[in-house]
Parts: structure tokens; C-alpha cells; sequence
């Protein structure tokens, strides 16, 4: 595979602001090859790099992941980035999903004169009916999109010169054929990556449709949970789970075991999609080409193993409730939960399940649990942060131009319809009420 390179150069004359700004020059040069890839990052003549008040940025695209696949690893055990963007996350969505796809990876590197890594932006083009889009990769299954920053990121790197570094990242995709684009369509980014403020938010952001949650845990799962729940609602919950456990002993598992996942996984997706069913959601994003794969995949990768949390809540001999979750950097990620939807239902087997997911990570020495993105009520019950995500859209062509104004439209009504709690509660019976229609129908 070939990677194409760019250098961004300060002028002369000044560290920052607008002088130092008004000097900027960039330098493209022709594409290289995997093989006449050199072992040092590209320099500048000693002339000009003598002139240098700061370090370049040199960039390089890779559309191969197992190109970088080493150097992305070995960065990202002490970059600052979410759990998304782990090398073997998106590796694993690329190969079972991207493929299929017919996407291309686009991944943007950033040195410093050193060699030393900046950052690393995984974007992906991909095609969106009649016209190619930039994107983060694997953006649908990332609940958080956002690059991967070296810990000296924002001592090192000014607004104005990551400003300038995304310019000429734009610049030199649009200059190889395989890059090429007509929107660009970068989602759900948090405001912050780690500790340091996500750089992408001095684009022209809007605020993503959905909003995410996340709740801080405590030492003690008892002291936790009498914090979250009056004593009324304990007391419902306590009886509840009597009543669970009428119809058979009650048991959290986590799993481990290979063949045991992937059979908690089926049965997952199984519940999810008769709860979705009953939603009118009647094509899950999870039943998709490649997903039940990348999941499957996902849960059993060797890499991922002190990283994913496969568990179940059984009532007897039957799964009563179902979940993936992420562990990272001191945090919880539940991605994906489901609940037997028949007769157990009634006693809320999926809430029992939450309830041991929290104490797990709370006995795990956890400091948060992220529920991710989507404004169910029950997450707001538990959060004690709301994260607010960011999007960035703009077009390059005249016909992406067109695509951006419907998109524009459907984001801003699909916001008001969420952040309006009536309209919301009106939307989910109307597309209840159509999936029962449409259920009922011979």
C-alpha cells in the first residue's frame, strides 16, 4: 500500500499569532510506496529547517492498518484517546465491516521534526449514495469519535497551528485519488479526549442530536445505590427481585469462556431485536452486514481481553439478561444490553442486570460508568454528567453542497425532537405504535 506525505512549516520570523500565521508554506510531495518508506520521518533541506522558530508537522495517510498497526499500539498505551480508537477496535470493525464496505481507511499521522508522534487521526472515506464522505472510521459502532494525542499535545500544539495542521490534512487527501471527497462528516466527538480538549471542537461545530451519560462511582456499591434511589424505590426494587427469583435461582456470570460468549451473544442480539421490534425499530444497526461478526470477533480477540466484559443475568436455567461492556482506563462502557421481553419482564430483569454491571465495576475499583450515547431515561436516573458531543459537517464539492443541506435539516429536527421531552415521549409511542401495526400484519 502507498502513504502520500506533507510537511507544515512555520515561517520565519515568529512563534505564534497572526504574523506567524501569515507565514506558512506547505510542501507536497509525490506519493510513496510501503516499500521506499523510510525509517526516519521525512525532513525539510537543512536551509529551511534552520529557519524554524517551532517544529514542523509532517504528516503521512495510510489506508493499510496493518502498516501501522505496531507504531499505532505502542502510542496509544500512553496517548490520550477513548476506547474507540484502539488499534484493535477499529482493526477489527475495518476488517468484518470496512471491508465490506468498500471503505477506505484514511489514516493521518502527525510528527514533530523528532519523529515523535502528535497524533493520529483514523478518518475513512466512504460512499453516501452519489457522493464519497470524509469520516472518522468506524464511526456508527464508535459511541465516541476522536483522534489519538500524545500527552504534550496541547503544551505543544497552539488553536492556530492544529488550525493550520487540518488545513493541509484536507489539502493532501483531496490531492490523492483514493482520499477524495465531497463532505466532510466527522460525529459524536466528545469535547474532551483523556485529559486535554479535543481539538476538533475549534471547527465549526454543531451539537450532536443525542447527548451521552456517564455516572461517577463511589467505594461502596450500598452507599452508591442508596445515593441514586429513594428508599420507596428500593424497597419496589428489593421485591422485585424476590419475584425474579421465584421462577429460579438468580445469578450474575461473567464470561469468559469462547464458545460461551459467542452463545451470550446470540442471545443477546435475539432479545435486543424483539425489544427493538416492539419499539418500531424493525433493522437494528447490530443486524447489519458484518456487525454480528465484528462483535463475535471483537469479544474473543486476544488483544481485547482485559478490555472486554461479557456478562449475563440467569433466572434458572434461563438468560434473563444480557451485556457487552468496555473496561478502560478507569471507566466502564456499557455499549450493548438486552433483557428477556417475556413473562420475566415484568419483575425488570435488565435493571438486576444493571445493578450487578454497577457493583462489578464499582468492585473493580472503577471511578466511572459511561452508558454512552442515547437519552433513555434510565440513563439520566444514574448519571451525574451529561457529555456533550460534538459534529462537524462542510462540503468540497457542489454536489456535496446538496447532500449537506438535507443532512443539516434532518439533524437539526432530529435534536429538537430529542431535546424536547414531550416530542420525544410522542416520536417512541407514534414509532411504537407503527412497529405494532406493521408486527400484526399477515
Amino acid at each position: 500500500m502507498s502513504v502520500s506525505d506533507v510537511t507544515l512549516r512555520r515561517g520565519e520570523g515568529g512563534c505564534g499569532g497572526a504574523a506567524a500565521a501569515t507565514g506558512i508554506n506547505y510542501g507536497l510531495r509525490q506519493p510513496l510506496t510501503a516499500r521506499d518508506k523510510p525509517a526516519e520521518p521525512m525532513r525539510l533541506p537543512d536551509r529551511i529547517a534552520q529557519t524554524e522558530a517551532q517544529p514542523d508537522i509532517y504528516l503521512r495517510v495510510h489506508d493499510d492498518l496493518d502498516e501501522v498497526c505496531r507504531e499505532w499500539r505502542s502510542f496509544e498505551q500512553h496517548a490520550d484517546h477513548t476506547v474507540f480508537q484502539s488499534i484493535d477496535w477499529l482493526a477489527n470493525w475495518q476488517r468484518h465491516i470496512g471491508a465490506l464496505q468498500k471503505l477506505v481507511p484514511a489514516i493521518v499521522i502527525g510528527r514533530e521534526a523528532d519523529g515523535e508522534i502528535l497524533f493520529i487521526l483514523p478518518l475513512a472515506v466512504e460512499a453516501l449514495g452519489p457522493i464519497q464522505r470524509l469520516t472518522w472510521l468506524g464511526s456508527r459502532l464508535c459511541d465516541y469519535n476522536a483522534p489519538l494525542l500524545a500527552e504534550r499535545f496541547s503544551a505543544h500544539v497552539s488553536v492556530e497551528r492544529f488550525m493550520l495542521a487540518w488545513r493541509d490534512i484536507i489539502r493532501l487527501l483531496r490531492s490523492d485519488p483514493r482520499f477524495r471527497f465531497d463532505l466532510i462528516d466527522l460525529q459524536k466527538m466528545p469535547e474532551c479526549v483523556g485529559a486535554q480538549r479535543n481539538p476538533f471542537l475549534d471547527l465549526d461545530v454543531r451539537v450532536h442530536p443525542s447527548g451521552a451519560y456517564a455516572a461517577a462511582l463511589g467505594a461502596d456499591w450500598d452507599a452508591f445505590y442508596a445515593a441514586k434511589r429513594s428508599s420507596s424505590t428500593r424497597k419496589r426494587e428489593r421485591r422485585q427481585l424476590r419475584q425474579l427469583a421465584d421462577h429460579g435461582a438468580v445469578s450474575f456470570t461473567e464470561i469468559e469462556d469462547c464458545e460461551e460468549r459467542a452463545r451470550t451473544l446470540s442471545t443477546l442480539f435475539e432479545q435486543k431485536s424483539r425489544i427493538l421490534a416492539r419499539m418500531g425499530i424493525d433493522s437494528p444497526f447490530f443486524l447489519l452486514p458484518g456487525r454480528r461478526e465484528f462483535f463475535l470477533a471483537l469479544v474473543n480477540d486476544l488483544a481485547l481481553r482485559g478490555c472486554i466484559h461479557v456478562s449475563r443475568l440467569t433466572v434458572g436455567a434461563q438468560v434473563a439478561a444480557a451485556s457487552i461492556g468496555l473496561k478502560h482506563r478507569g471507566c466502564y462502557y456499557l455499549i450493548m444490553s438486552s433483557y428477556d421481553a417475556g413473562e420475566l419482564s415484568r419483575f425488570g430483569p435488565g435493571r438486576a442486570h444493571l445493578h450487578e454491571l454497577l457493583r462489578h465495576a464499582i468492585g473493580e475499583g472503577l471511578q466511572r460508568f459511561d452508558f454512552t450515547v442515547g437519552d433513555e431515561p434510565y440513563k439520566r436516573d444514574w448519571s451525574d454528567l451529561e457529555l456533550r458531543l460534538h459534529d462537524y459537517l462542510k462540503a468540497t464539492t457542489l454536489r456535496g453542497w446538496g447532500m449537506k443541506l438535507l443532512m443539516v435539516q434532518y439533524r437539526r429536527l432530529k435534536r429538537c425532537i430529542k431535546q424536547s421531552p414531550g416530542l420525544w415521549r410522542a416520536f417512541r409511542k407514534a414509532r411504537a405504535l407503527a412497529g405494532a401495526i406493521t408486527a400484526s400484519r399477515p
